[in-house]
């Protein structure tokens, strides 16, 4: 069944599939394509469907911008003036300014990204940036997990965080309590990144997938499900730059 969803001047239309697995709510994904798939108990009258779609209308149509707007901006990478950069799922343009003579930084301003280099090659822009990642993710995931840390009872002293980059994980637990992180992580949405250092937090009670692991995300991130479909979402486009 392919219906269409309207929510003011916009609309997106959505394929329904039947789970047999569901029960008594749907199931809404908006993939990194923007594509909007519904998925609802077997025998659900499309009533029922449309109106529960149209309640969520609006994070709908936030989360196809989103994905619309990464795919955009995301990709290709030339490091040079203009282009748009994320930082915490926010948009920054890119501002290069050449001055040999000066130190070298890359500093946040009004909403752009201001790198002073001694050239605008390319690749030395794109090592100031990635320098600039590094610091700002080690000190904002300190920050952010020991926040977290001081209400979960299970964790006395905040753990240690390390980055690594990594290909295709944002983070993992090690059996000793450490914790390690993707610094590309720092560019995905706040509730994002708050999901994944919760994640492995409660890794440090539980170091397994079990439900009772799920079940502290649950206590501790209702939201959590959302969050990281939208994080898988975004993953591609965020590791590859």
């Amino acid at each position: 069944m392919r219906l269409t969803l309207r929510y003011g001047a916009r609309s997106a239309d959505y394929d329904v599939r039947d789970n047999p697995g569901l029960t008594a709510r749907l199931r809404i994904h908006v993939e990194p394509t923007g594509t909007l798939v519904v998925e609802a108990p077997v025998g659900t009258p499309e009533t029922e469907i449309r109106a529960g779609v149209q309640k969520r209308a609006r994070w709908i149509m936030d989360h196809i911008e989103r994905f619309e707007d990464f795919r955009r901006h995301a990709l290709p990478r030339d490091y040079c003036s203009g282009e748009t950069h994320f930082y915490l799922g926010r948009r920054h343009k890119l501002k290069v300014l050449v001055e040999p003579n000066s130190r070298r930084s890359v500093r946040l301003v009004a909403g752009r990204l201001e790198v002073t280099a001694a050239s605008d090659d390319a690749d030395d822009v794109r090592l100031l940036l990635q320098r600039w990642y590094r610091q700002r993710a080690l000190s904002y995931f300190n920050v952010r997990t020991a926040r977290l840390a001081a209400n979960l009872p299970w964790v006395s002293v905040p753990p240690p965080v390390k980055l690594l980059k990594m290909k295709r994980y944002w983070g993992s637990c090690s059996p000793r309590g450490s914790i390690t992180l993707n610094p590309a992580l720092i560019k995905a949405p706040v509730h994002c990144v708050e999901y994944v250092l919760l994640h492995e937090l409660c890794h440090l009670s539980e170091h397994n997938h079990s439900p009772r692991f799920y079940g502290l995300l649950d206590r501790h991130m209702p939201g959590w499900r959302e969050a990281k479909e939208e994080l898988d979402g975004l993953s591609e486009m965020l590791l590859a730059t």
